[in-house]
C-alpha cells in the first residue's frame, strides 16, 4: 500500500492488489498515508502456492478493477474480484 500512495504522489498512476488477509493491513496504512479512501484491488489469499495457469486466472478477474483505479474510476476502498477464491 505504502508503495502504491508513494508512486502516485509522484503523478504516477499505480494500482495495489492485496489478498483477504491483509484488507485491515491496506486499509490502516491507507488511513495512516491521510488517504483513507485509497482504491485498491482484493484477491484471494494465497497467491504463492498458485500454479502459473492459476494466477494467471487470478490476474485476469482483477484486471477490471486494476484498469478502474487506473483511469481513475474506481470507487473507494477494497475492490474485490467476482468469483476469487
Amino acid at each position: 500500500m505504502r508503495d502504491g500512495i508513494n508512486i502516485e504522489r509522484r503523478n504516477v498512476p499505480a494500482a495495489v492488489i492485496c489478498t483477504r488477509p491483509f484488507i485491515p493491513t491496506a486499509k490502516a496504512m491507507a488511513k495512516i498515508c491521510n488517504l483513507p479512501n485509497y482504491p485498491f484491488v482484493v484477491v484471494g489469499h494465497p497467491i504463492g502456492s498458485l500454479t502459473p495457469a492459476e494466477l494467471q486466472e487470478r490476474a485476469a478477474l482483477a484486471l477490471p478493477q486494476i484498469i478502474a483505479i487506473l483511469e481513475g474510476t474506481a470507487s473507494a476502498g477494497p475492490q474485490g474480484s467476482k468469483g476469487v477464491r
